[in-house]
């Protein structure tokens, strides 16, 4: 059988750290590149006769993340010992949550600009919603570094506030997988539940795989994946893995539940252990922690629910009347949708706004290797530069010129710059009499002009701003030849 006669069932495991000032269970700071084993105390570090405390707020952080998603949120919910022993988690359990997790059910809808660029004009299923099963709230274990002979611990992360976020086999492929991924990252960071920076550990993911032949209704046995620490691990090692797995089946050979692990070094991967069930934890309620009612978290959280990106990109669509696609750019980031909201504010064209925003002023970041955060250039300035082009003080090629003075000299405004550059409007009479000398030396462009061929119109605008020096504006340039030759 081709690859293409089977069918790919893939589900996502997401650990993400919540956005908190201290610790689950105790009272120990959270923050990220402190020396290590500096912010423990004996909660944390799990030692004998120390007692757990709940982080209301990371409760609420947690239920906040469940209403942004459409999960729901079970009146009374637990907390559970999940048992297992390993040096990260010193006193032989994990704190965590079993048969009554804080959100069930929900779902994390797949944007379009989520999914891998070569992947974009090529989505199966767009518009498509990847089912949750439930989000349960845990505490972070250590941080283990294995060395050539010996393992370091760094216990600073212990006790951290750790939603994870559990989806059914909804995702059909690798490409799916980083849509996933990245919209969920998009909606925990725009609602400030998480910087879900993966790179400092922030997010975390785990991967379920199983493939089946085409026909066949029951899923296929499922390999769990670990160390996936990066979206592009994420992408390569299902398309490994899938292929591995249908190797093994054509061979005749039988798929073993185990987990697994990416070794991003050589592209490959490696059986870890047969994979535990979870009798093999031995859950039961954690004796020291009461459960919780969540009727009155739940409604201060309803109260004031944010914006989520989808929601943002329909307002764009109908408030400033731009595309689709410039929405979702724009709304990909919720820094810069504020910072286009900023610039647009009051502007007669919105839409000019958003371009100049999408196709200069990102590219010119980029060029020169800017975060957003670190722009020199104000929102309110690329406002007043669309407004100079829109009221015919400036030309489009000037604005550019201005603009990038801008970066050189953030402190001035746009049309101190155009002042100081000379780019003086052309006085109107001037510019008919351009317009008179254009038409006269080329009456053939001119004469299709009249006859309705507007590409021609274009031509005799450049003759006029060749003859302007630049000066004119284009667009009024061109209003006035189709008004002169066609009245």
């Amino acid at each position: 059988m081709a690859k293409a006669d089977y069918i790919t069932s893939i589900g996502l495991e997401v650990h993400v750290q919540l956005k908190t000032e201290s610790k689950m269970f105790c009272s120990c700071p959270v923050r990220f590149g402190e020396p290590p084993n500096t912010l423990t105390c004996p909660t944390c570090l799990g030692l004998p006769g120390a007692l757990p405390v709940l982080n209301a707020g990371a409760i609420e952080r947690t239920i906040l993340t469940g209403q942004l998603l459409n999960c729901t949120t079970p009146e009374v919910v637990k907390w559970d010992r999940k048992n297992y022993f390993y040096p990260d988690m010193p006193k032989n359990y994990q704190i965590s949550q079993f048969d009554l997790p804080l959100c069930l059910d929900g779902g994390v809808p797949l944007y379009e600009l989520s999914y891998p660029k070569d992947h974009q004009k090529d989505i199966v299923n767009p518009g498509k919603t990847v089912r949750l099963t439930r989000i349960h709230l845990e505490e972070d274990v250590a941080k283990s570094t294995h060395h050539s002979n010996y393992t370091t611990i760094d216990f600073n992360r212990a006790g951290t506030p750790l939603m994870e976020i559990v989806s059914e086999p909804d995702i059909d492929s690798p490409e799916e997988a980083v849509a996933y991924l990245n919209s969920l990252r998009q909606i925990l960071v725009y609602s400030g539940v998480s910087d879900a920076d993966m790179e400092k550990g922030q997010m975390r993911c785990d991967v379920n795989i199983s493939v089946r032949p085409e026909g066949q209704e029951e899923l296929g046995t499922k390999i769990e994946l670990k160390n996936l620490n990066s979206v592009s691990s994420v992408r390569r090692s299902i398309h490994y893995e899938v292929g591995r797995q249908i190797e093994e089946l054509e061979a005749g050979n039988t798929i073993i539940q185990a987990t697994w692990r990416w070794n991003d070094d050589i592209g490959q991967t490696e059986i870890m252990r047969t994979k535990e069930d979870a009798h093999d934890y031995r859950y039961f309620p954690d004796p020291d922690l009461l459960p919780v009612r969540t009727t009155e978290m739940l409604a201060r959280v309803q109260q004031d629910l944010p914006e989520l990106p989808h929601e943002k990109v329909a307002r764009f669509e109908s408030d400033y009347q731009i595309t689709h696609y410039d929405a979702s750019v724009l709304a990909a980031d919720e820094r810069l949708a504020d910072f286009y909201e900023t610039a647009a504010k009051g502007s007669s064209s919105p839409k000019k706004v958003a371009n100049w925003v999408i196709n200069n002023f990102l590219a010119e970041l980029n060029e020169r290797d800017l975060e957003l955060a670190d722009c020199p250039v104000g929102a309110e300035q690329i406002g007043e530069l669309v407004g100079l082009i829109e009221a015919g003080q400036i030309s489009n090629n000037q604005a550019k010129e201005v603009f990038a003075s801008l970066f050189e000299d953030p402190d001035k405004s746009p049309a101190a710059i155009a002042k100081e550059k000379g780019f003086e409007p052309a006085d109107s009479s001037e510019v008919e009499g351009f317009i008179e000398q254009a038409i006269a030396d080329n009456p053939g462009p001119a004469g299709e002009v009249a006859e309705g061929n507007d590409k021609a119109a274009n031509f005799l605008t450049g003759q006029v701003m060749k003859l302007s020096r630049g000066k004119a504006n284009p667009k009024q340039v061109t209003e006035m030849i189709l008004a002169k030759l066609r009245s």
